[in-house]
């Protein structure tokens, strides 16, 4: 390659013959007779100088490639062009060769525009029954690429590839232009990373993958004289269809020999190259997220699509954001766990087969960063063929009559993540983290006792005569599970146990308003219409009766985010499917950084989360779990301090079950999307119910982690203000009841009696003994008489035989 003079001789030369033979070239398109006079060739020079000199380059549209957050795993593309702009030291020297074969022999010779080739052109072209010629040089060709793609307007990509003597004229100027501005290499870069090859190949990084699956710089000989061919007709020329397979053959080794007349390369190697059967993979890239790399991930994918969408960084309209996604040449690392998502797949395919109508979804959230490493259901992501449906009839009876198909096993909804309809679904007793979470706000303890009855009579209003309603009244009387009465319980216990009539009376107590108002801090989003009213309506909030229960439809993915809240000491982060986005200069965008603010104390935080050990068969720092576990298998599972939840609704429309670690929390509801007053019940423990896929998930993510502890909390917020408990036994039950009123507590009589040394219908003694919080409850119990020593059955706030809500209708 020689250095080129861009004297202003050499230029000044060029220009005055290019603007001579334009006037030739004008004239004899419009007045054949008077082409080669002087007048024309004045003409023609005065136009030619005043044509523009700028060529205004916008970037061609890139492909924009998604990977799993280990930076190298593929997740999906997305393009509307596929091309990759890559170096000129990255494309094999036979492609470069290959290319000036094919269609610019000079290329480094003159000085964007052949002037020998443009006079043969014109005499060619004037001359009966010969064919036309071009005299377009790979500078020429790539000015007409870039006014195209810098197009505005569809006018303007007409008018930049329209057969005539005016674009040809404009071709020649700028290209003289370019080439003062740019290297040979430049020009023949930018060439090579703008041409079509057909096939939805744009490019050669994308020509190189489509029709041989390697990178450019990999190309053969005859590959890369293949490609060098296909440029002028890409579509004829078409490799990969029948007819054009010939024409592609006879194409490449024109352009072999042609290497051969450049001297680059030498006979011998032309001829081994000729003699190579021509194999094409045909192979286009897969755009989007239903051709991701797995398609089980096609859903976490369609969530990075989503959130992307809504990211005004991107531009102000979707329709920018999308173009930017589409054709900005970005590398997003997404947050997407590999571990973690396998783990997923598997766990939920072992409960759920895909083709059942229950989807056993599960998301994973990293606390502390909110960024999401798993979505997984029991679904594959596509869209149903409606010219061969392979969808089951909607479990819903009325669609069912109508013959409509069902979202099993294929949908595109983003059933965990909510939008388009899908609003979420109930999650029972998970909701009862947020009644604790404002309880200790409010200043409760941990501690804090309430004896819960069989049936609690709350001041809550509902319409007379409903299920949930007292007989007789309008009042909101939930039960727990069994129709058991919970007993003196505390928030330990009462969360093991998910005993619904403790919880219900703490919510009126602290306030239902405050409690919703806790869970949208946690980051839980009202989607259905009617409850996002009430829960941004403080009246109505504060009416909100059932709420603690979990009645109001939630996501996996916020339900995970709102527990990875509690584990991360208060601070919420706002859940991001990405890790780093870089733009295609390799520059790193500050939107994938992690939007956290702490909106809970820590204290706080960590009380919630001792509290939220005790139902997954850990024990809290203070062991007060009480013995009776709704999630006791969790614990064995993951093998690491663990904290969470289960939930059930009425009749068991629905399961879910929440565990997490310092470093995953991880929610899985299951459900019937079609459906949501299912008939069938949605089952647990059980190795098709919600807890395996969610522990399973768990356990499959930690391993090789670090077990990591949870912070203890404070004594304060655990056990309030401790008061020492008068000494009862053996007086009578009133003064028992009044000595404990006297010293700041809340006397509540036991209906079972127990042996004791002291008389019988006297008290024998209290539950608990020794020292409990300042205002909280304290049980006497009651003589039978015929004992010796009086006793203290059963641990504080856990009396024998009295199992809590387990999990049911709420739990």
């Amino acid at each position: 390659m020689r250095k080129r003079d861009h004297n202003v001789l050499t230029n000044a030369a060029s220009l005055l013959v290019c603007g001579l033979l334009a006037g030739v070239v004008v004239a004899a398109a419009a007045f054949p007779a008077v082409a080669m006079s002087g007048l024309a060739a004045k003409a023609g020079a005065e136009t030619f100088g005043a044509l523009p000199t700028e060529l205004t380059v916008a970037r061609a549209p890139q492909i924009s490639y998604l990977l799993a957050s280990d930076g190298k795993t593929p997740l999906a593309t997305m393009y509307d062009e596929n091309r990759r702009d890559v170096k000129l030291a990255d494309i094999s020297p036979f492609m470069q060769k290959a290319i000036i074969a094919a269609e610019d022999h000079d290329f480094y010779k003159h000085n964007g525009v052949d002037i020998n080739g443009v006079a043969r052109a014109f005499v060619n072209n004037q001359s009966e029954g010969s064919g036309r010629q071009g005299a377009s040089t790979l500078t020429m060709q790539y000015v007409r690429l870039a006014i195209a793609y810098s197009a505005t307007h569809p006018a303007d990509v007409v008018a930049a590839t329209e057969d005539t003597s005016a674009r040809k004229l404009r071709e020649m100027r700028l290209a003289l232009q370019v080439d003062k501005e740019f290297s040979k290499d430049e020009i023949l870069t930018r060439y090579l990373n703008l041409a079509s090859f057909g096939n939805g190949a744009y490019g050669i990084f994308a020509a190189s993958q489509v029709y041989f699956g390697k990178p450019p710089s990999k190309l053969k000989i005859e590959e890369a004289a293949l490609l060098a061919g296909m440029v002028k007709a890409p579509t004829t020329n078409d490799p990969t269809t029948k007819a054009g397979y010939p024409l592609a053959l006879d194409r490449r080794d024109y352009v072999i020999q042609n290497m051969v007349d450049i001297k680059a390369i030498t006979q011998q190697e032309a001829d081994a190259a000729k003699a190579t059967k021509l194999v094409v993979k045909d192979k286009r890239t897969p755009n989007g997220c239903v051709a991701a790399n797995v398609n089980s991930w096609g859903f976490f994918c369609d969530y990075f699509y989503r959130w992307w969408m809504q990211q005004e960084t991107f531009g102000s309209t979707t329709y920018d954001r999308e173009r930017r996604l589409k054709s900005g040449g970005y590398t997003v690392v997404t947050s997407i766990d590999v571990q973690a998502q396998k783990g997923a797949d598997a766990a939920v395919r072992r409960a759920k087969k895909e083709t059942s109508k229950e989807a056993a979804m599960v998301a994973v959230v990293e606390p502390g960063t909110g960024r999401v490493r798993a979505l997984a259901v029991n679904r594959q992501f596509k869209l149903d063929d409606p010219k061969n449906p392979k969808n089951k009839i909607s479990s819903d009876p009325a669609k069912s009559r109508k013959g409509i198909r069902g979202n099993y096993p294929a949908t595109v909804n983003p059933l965990l993540t909510g939008g388009d309809g899908i609003t979420g679904y109930q999650a029972g007793s998970t909701f009862k983290i947020f009644t604790i979470v404002a309880a200790l706000e409010k200043g409760l303890p941990l501690s804090y006792t309430i004896n819960a009855p069989q049936q609690f009579k709350s001041e809550y209003i509902v319409e007379q005569g409903s299920d949930a309603a007292c007989p007789g009244t309008n009042k909101y009387c939930p039960t727990n599970s069994g129709l058991k009465a919970g007993g003196v319980q505390n928030m330990w216990s009462a969360f093991s146990q998910s005993v619904n009539t403790y919880f219900v009376p703490l919510q009126q107590q602290v306030g239902a308003e405050n409690v919703v108002d806790a869970a949208k801090r946690l980051g839980i989003n009202f989607r259905v219409s009617k409850e996002n009213e009430w829960a941004n309506n403080k009246a109505a909030a504060h009416d909100w009766g059932a709420f603690t229960l979990g009645v109001s439809a939630v996501t996996p993915l916020d339900l995970a985010n709102a527990y990875a809240t509690l584990a991360a000491d208060g601070k919420y982060c706002e859940p991001i499917p990405v890790q780093e986005i870089r733009d295609p200069e390799g520059n790193k965008l500050d939107i994938a950084n992690p939007r956290c603010e702490k909106r809970f104390s820590t204290e706080v935080a960590r009380a919630a989360v001792d509290a939220a050990r005790c139902p997954v068969g850990d024990n809290s720092s203070t062991t007060k779990c009480g013995g009776s576990r709704t999630a006791a298998a969790v614990k064995g599972a993951v093998d690491a301090p663990v904290a969470g939840k289960s939930g059930t609704t009425d009749s068991e429309k629905t399961a879910a079950l929440v565990a997490m670690t310092k470093q995953y929390a991880v929610a899985g509801i299951m459900a019937d999307p079609d459906w949501p007053q299912t008939n069938v019940k949605m089952k647990h423990k059980e190795k098709d119910g919600i807890n395996p896929p969610v522990y399973e998930t768990l356990r499959d993510a930690m391993k090789g982690k670090p077990r990591i502890g949870f912070e203890p909390p404070g004594q304060k917020i655990s056990e309030g203000d401790q008061r020492s408990i008068p000494d009862v036994k053996c007086v009578s039950v009133d003064q028992a009841k009044s000595r404990l009123k006297g010293a700041g507590f809340e006397p509540v009589v036991s209906d079972a009696r127990v042996a004791s040394a002291c008389p019988a219908g006297t008290a024998a003694g209290t539950t608990p003994d020794g020292r409990t919080i300042k205002g909280g409850l304290v049980t006497i119990q009651v003589s039978s008489g015929g004992g010796s020593t009086p006793g203290t059955p059963g641990q504080p706030g856990n009396p024998p035989g009295r199992p809590g809500g387990g999990g049911r209708p709420g739990g």
